[in-house]
């Protein structure tokens, strides 16, 4: 499996667009716990493999716990995720899969019930930029290191 075009080089105007975003998403006061955990989660999900590896391995190195990390797919039924962390998860996995059923009245009403609508805001950005990146990293068959 080879990688395609490098869109950084073919588009970088373009790229520089989402960098841009992902820059906006680190300025805000998201936990990174919270930012590791939507990245890991959208990029099970969409199925990236580079996002997967790149994002648990920063995430290793910010103290995430290899229990969580293995358990994220099954957060539901693990007792390990705070009240926040299990909002935010409901809605990256709605949003990631916005085609499905979109993102429901409770999902959302929960979210901003405990997270407040500044810091869900910054939630759904965080989501839509990692969405982004991950259609890149597919699209263009980037390969972990």
């Amino acid at each position: 499996m080879a990688t395609r075009i490098k869109i950084d080089q073919v588009e970088p105007a373009g790229y520089k667009a989402i960098l841009g975003l992902e820059k906006f998403i680190e300025s805000t006061p998201l936990t990174k716990t919270h930012k590791d955990l939507i990245k890991i989660r959208a990029s099970q999900i969409n199925g990236c493999a580079f996002c997967i590896d790149m994002h648990t391995k920063e995430a290793r190195k910010t103290g995430e716990t290899e229990q969580r990390i293995y358990a994220l797919n099954a957060w539901r039924d693990a007792p390990f995720y705070s009240e926040e962390e299990r909002a935010i998860l409901a809605i990256t996995e709605e949003v990631t899969l916005i085609s499905e059923n979109h993102v429901t009245d409770a999902t959302y009403e929960q979210a901003v019930k405990l997270l407040g609508e500044t810091y869900l805001a910054q939630v759904i950005l965080s989501i839509i930029t990692i969405n982004a990146w991950n259609r890149i990293g597919i699209t263009t068959k980037l390969i972990p290191a």
